[in-house]
């Protein structure tokens, strides 16, 4: 089975956020993968410092009003997209009034991280993912950019295994330099587990919960790692070894598309 539909979940991408070694990646990527036939979705963080109107995005009505709980509460989601018409395709993007109207990425304008850190990547993973079912759309990859949506291969494997949209769905988690210095509070694994999950084990990871561990987290319950950037933390590359995890090794350029379309494949291949 090759990798047909690729679900891409990114933090940054050009020219939505500025020019980042993430963005740019995540834009010659998408290019990549449609040059190659591949059928792509994209979504991202509505984050604060877009600006709606430049960038011509709208509000998917058939698509919001769902509600995603995180921690007891109701929180409401909307959905907007714009287009890029040089790439023949439309990014989506996670909007709520709490966690990302306001908020200018991870960091707000004094580079302070957002206290709700936590809470949004609980958020944007299980957003992302409830929006793909009500598409009725089967990604055979979901690839994520960046740690906010490190959760996201957690909850194929467990709260939405039992899903057509993602039985058969691989998940390929992106190492990049793109830490946090603070550690989620104490509760956030709490916080993590949803409905049928009660018998999941986080035993192995470590809190207070930091950049290592949720990184950890996402290797843990991923089926491939890319590594995105020339420098990562060397002991992340280890424990997806640990794990016998397939990790592809950093790459540049149109090697770099290649690369991941081929490790796309190879992932699939299980699948038959």
């Amino acid at each position: 089975m090759k990798a047909n539909k690729i679900l891409f979940l990114t933090q940054e991408i050009i020219p939505f956020t500025e020019s980042s070694e993430m963005a740019d990646n995540c834009r010659r990527l998408l290019q990549g993968a449609i040059e190659k036939g591949h059928e792509v979705r994209t979504f991202m963080p509505k984050w604060g410092s877009i600006n709606e109107r430049r960038n011509q995005l709208h509000e998917v009505i058939r698509l919001t009003g769902m509600n995603i709980v995180v921690d007891d509460t109701d929180h409401p989601l909307i959905i907007k997209v714009a287009s890029m018409p040089s790439l023949r395709t439309q990014i989506f993007f996670i909007l709520n009034e709490d966690y990302f109207r306001n908020h200018l990425n991870t960091r707000n304008e004094k580079g302070e991280e957002y206290p709700d850190n936590d809470e949004r990547t609980i958020f944007f993973a299980r957003s992302v993912l409830e929006t793909v079912k009500k598409q009725s759309w089967y990604p055979d990859v979901v690839h994520c950019h960046g740690w906010i949506g490190a959760l996201a291969g957690l909850y194929i494997k467990t709260l939405y295994k039992e899903e057509p949209a993602f039985r058969n769905t691989k998940f390929v988690y992106s190492l990049y330099n793109d830490g946090f210095e603070s550690s989620f509070p104490e509760n956030f694994l709490q916080k993590v587990i949803f409905r049928n999950m009660e018998s999941v084990d986080l035993s192995t990871i470590n809190t207070p919960v930091n950049y290592q561990e949720l990184t950890k987290m996402a290797i843990q319950w991923c089926d491939g790692v890319i590594q995105d950037s020339e420098n990562v933390d060397p002991a992340l590359l280890e424990y997806a070894q640990s794990l016998d995890k397939p990790v592809l090794p950093f790459k540049r350029g149109s090697e770099y598309t290649d690369a991941c379309s081929e490790f796309y494949n190879l992932l699939c291949a299980e699948v038959e």
